[in-house]
């Protein structure tokens, strides 16, 4: 089997002096190689195969047959590393935490021990018939969440 830090070597090498970072690699049993890039402003179609292209040259088919695929982190998809919650602060994001809640806000801040997530809360006063809402900042630590996500919106 493909070692997984070699190909992560790879990828390092080739992001040196580039604004991408690497997500996530992947090596199943049978040698598919899963590269996942990401970037501030998008990833483009032509760096994705300058990747692949460059992770072929450093590995060798006659050892070790493998597929490879290498794309961007996808929209929408849940964040892995801590760039992605840099990247979307200010944007509306879904926070899913391990007790089951999905809040909906704006990705105020993030750091390595956890996020800050600005939402609308819904509260009804005792006596009152009708909530009312209320902006509050949520910190949440890593260990709480379960996935959070961007929010795409088509207004």
């Amino acid at each position: 089997m493909i070692n997984k830090q070699v190909v992560y070597q790879i990828v390092e090498d080739w992001l040196e002096g580039k604004d991408y970072f690497l997500v996530e690699v992947s090596i199943t049993p049978n040698n598919k190689i899963v590269v996942e890039i990401d970037h501030a402003e998008g990833v483009w179609i032509d760096d994705c195969v300058n990747l692949s292209r460059f992770i072929e040259s450093k590995l060798n088919r006659d050892e070790e047959d493998y597929e490879l695929e290498v794309g961007s982190a996808g929209i929408g998809q849940p964040f892995k590393v801590l760039q992605q919650y840099y990247n979307h602060i200010g944007k509306d994001v879904e926070v899913g935490t391990k007790t089951g809640q999905k809040i909906k806000g704006v990705l105020k801040d993030a750091n390595e021990e956890s996020i800050v997530l600005t939402a609308t809360l819904k509260s009804k006063k005792k006596g009152e018939k009708r909530p009312i809402e209320k902006e509050e900042d949520l910190i949440f630590t890593y260990d709480q969440i379960n996935y959070t996500k961007y929010l795409i919106s088509f207004k």
